[in-house]
């Protein structure tokens, strides 16, 4: 009987290992749920409880991974700054005429913010912050470097084609596109409530870019 229960025992198939940890897989999975969380609730209303929740992970990983809920946050900006600077870099404005270049430059720009509304939440609460967080950031920094190098070799093939004014800066221009795309989707909410009209509609989204690019060019029409 001993016998018989021991070759039983030694033909049961062995347990299978716990499967391996992916840490790549584990942080993509956190800052998608942090963001969420923080675009929907801001800074003070987020919860940890709650973004481990969403990532389907413990906390410890979490704390792991980013330190603390301030780190995490500091995470999830430095995220969505990078997704925005490196699809701009996917648009390939080098190949383009320094108009159509520009053109595509700024109908993007505004695109992006009525796509992605967890950039303008994020950032609104930041400005709340008066960058508090975004100031402990190394990251940051050098996307915009990037950034202002590309506005630069645009407006300056522009420039020498005599298709753009001298007297502009590239961080001014930059400024004035990120303006017009921003406050159009950050504010749609009280304009179409105020104005009684919609502003959220694919077409009216549509129209605001072409505007904002013509604006633009007629800025820097010499």
């Amino acid at each position: 009987m001993v016998a018989t229960a021991s070759a039983v025992n030694h033909d049961r198939p062995a347990a299978a290992p716990p499967p391996r940890r992916n840490p790549a897989r584990s942080r993509a999975a956190i800052l998608s749920a942090a963001t969420a969380e923080f675009s929907a609730k801001g800074l003070a209303g987020a919860r940890v409880d709650e973004i481990a929740r969403r990532a389907g992970l413990n906390k410890r990983m979490l704390y792991q991974y980013y330190g603390n809920k301030e780190g995490l946050y500091l995470a999830v900006l430095e995220s969505v700054y990078a997704a925005f600077r490196g699809a701009e870099r996917a648009l390939r404005l080098g190949d383009l005429d320094p108009a159509a270049a520009m053109r595509k430059l700024v109908t993007f720009n505004a695109a992006y913010c009525a796509e992605h509304p967890e950039l303008i939440s994020l950032l609104s609460t930041e400005n709340l912050h008066r960058a508090r967080y975004l100031k402990r950031s190394r990251e940051v920094p050098a996307l915009h470097g990037a950034l202002l190098d590309m506005v630069a070799e645009i407006l300056a093939r522009g420039q020498a084609a005599g298709l753009f004014r001298r007297d502009v800066a590239a961080l001014d221009l930059y400024l004035l596109i990120a303006s017009l795309g921003w406050f159009f989707h950050s504010n749609r909410w009280t304009l179409s409530t105020i104005f009684r009209r919609d502003l959220g509609r694919p077409e009216a989204r549509a129209a605001w870019r072409e505007r904002a690019a013509d604006a633009v060019l007629g800025y820097l029409r010499p």
